[in-house]
């Protein structure tokens, strides 16, 4: 089974937000080469130095003393690479060789620099002339001390735009983007942080939500603009899980409603029967339908109306059960006792289904605990509420699944599997928990805890 994995949001935007920044600073870096080719500071096939010392390599005195170029490999390359390559060349004498179209602003620039040693000629950025120059005094082996002076010439070549374009990443565009980078790792979790504050009141609000809880919803307040429908999505869908639940509750009520109407009918035909064992039998098997409609009933009621809760004496309604089904247990074959911790234990509820829960209890004992030994019904502080037999027990394998619907631990009985279902819902409405444990005489003990009702001011 294959699983998606999540990826994180501050990722993504890091790594997109950089990669975008990446892309911006690419796109600069073409528009400042793009300018300065166009500007012509990128038409140097060689630095201006390299070029004066290929010269001063080649400078020769000949025959009547003037100044000559001999022929060498570098002066050859420069000229074949360089077309427009230009510079002149004078001695101290005054004699000179020149050789390029030298720009008319340069022409006469050497003797009047014959007292600095050297210097960088150039214009201001934006300005119409754009040639720029580099006079040097240089001492050559063949040709004694020479001026040269010298311009740029030729067209752009590939190494050219390479070195310039390695120079502005490493100058401007690394700095830059290493600089950006840093920032957005450090802001982007801050900002989705603060952005996505509102959420945490969603996801808090999403884990409240319950099916007993009908009505909640999530927070929209200070969430994210994009995120909104997101949310009113899922409360939608809440509120018609709501009218939902809320419409199949009204069915199963009216449904048991419409059953008490044949089941008192059903009783009346059978009390007119003349007494016989199979009368006694049906009249058993119609109390036990009976007693499955009102606990349906009870169910259904406080579902519908959970909030319908009030004060409740656990040990007046402990009491008053079980002096009402003493005399059933009696004719069983069993004892039956109240226990009660303190005079009074009080929790909230709904009185008649809390009463439907014991009784049940003790039904429940009066038919599995073999029709012999003690029935206790007990109250103990803490909102605490034990029904107890000394019947054979519930094995410790069963306890969890008898809550569950028509789950029977003897598949003979003659009951439905729902009457301990109806008791744990109707404790989970009320926001309480039951357990199945061992008695302290080996059978079967029941312990429902309430939440207690808060203490009243005087």
């Amino acid at each position: 089974m294959s699983s998606e994995r999540s990826c994180s949001l501050n990722w993504r935007l890091v790594s997109r937000l950089v990669a975008l920044q990446a892309g911006i600073l690419i796109i600069f870096m073409a528009l400042i080469l793009s300018a300065l080719w166009s500007c012509g500071y990128l038409v140097h096939l060689e630095p201006e130095d390299a070029v004066i010392a290929a010269i001063g390599d080649a400078a020769v005195r000949d025959a009547d003393g003037g100044l000559a170029l001999r022929q060498t490999p570098e002066l050859t390359r420069m000229r074949r690479e360089a077309p427009d390559l230009w510079f002149s060349l004078r001695d101290r004498q005054g004699r000179s060789l020149s050789e390029g179209a030298i720009p008319p602003e340069f022409a006469g620039v050497g003797a009047s620099l014959d007292g600095v040693g050297q210097a960088r000629l150039g214009w201001n950025l934006g300005d119409t002339a754009r040639s720029t120059a580099r006079m040097k005094w240089i001492t050559t082996a063949s040709a004694g001390d020479i001026q040269v002076l010298t311009g740029p010439g030729g067209s752009i070549g590939p190494r050219q735009i390479a070195l310039a374009a390695f120079m502005v990443f490493a100058s401007v565009i690394l700095p830059t983007l290493a600089l950006m980078t840093l920032a957005t790792v450090i802001a982007t979790p801050l900002v989705v942080r603060r952005a996505l504050a509102g959420l945490d009141a969603v996801a808090a609000g999403a884990t409240l939500i319950d099916v007993d809880d009908r009505g909640a919803r999530l927070p929209v307040r200070n969430v994210p603009r994009e995120v909104i429908p997101l949310v009113r999505a899922v409360n939608d869908a809440l509120g018609r899980l709501d009218e939902g639940y809320e419409r199949r509750q009204r069915f199963l009520t009216d449904a048991a409603h419409e059953l008490r109407t044949p089941i008192a009918i059903l009783g009346t035909r059978l009390q007119a029967l003349h007494a016989s064992p199979e009368r006694t039998r049906l009249l058993a098997d119609l109390a036990r339908l009976s007693t499955l409609a009102d606990q349906l009933l009870d169910l259904q009621r406080v579902a519908l109306h959970p909030t319908d809760f009030g004060t409740i004496d656990l040990v007046d309604l402990g009491r008053q059960v079980t002096a009402d089904l003493a005399p059933l247990a009696i004719a069983a074959g069993f004892e039956m006792s109240f226990e009660a911790e303190a005079r009074s234990g009080r929790v909230m509820g709904d009185r008649l289904s809390l009463e439907r829960v014991l009784t049940n209890l003790v039904q429940n004992a009066i038919d599995h605990a073999g029709r012999k030994g003690c029935i206790t019904v007990r109250v103990a502080s803490g909102g605490i509420l034990e029904v107890a037999d000394e019947g054979a027990g519930i094995p410790e394998q069963d306890r969890s699944r008898i809550f569950e619907p028509f789950q029977r631990l003897r598949p003979r009985s003659k009951g439905a599997g729902l009457g301990l279902h109806l008791v744990s819902e109707i404790v989970r409405l009320h926001r309480g928990s039951i357990k199945a444990l061992e008695g302290s005489n080996g059978g079967a003990r029941f312990r429902i805890t309430l939440p207690t009702a808060p203490v009243e001011a005087h």
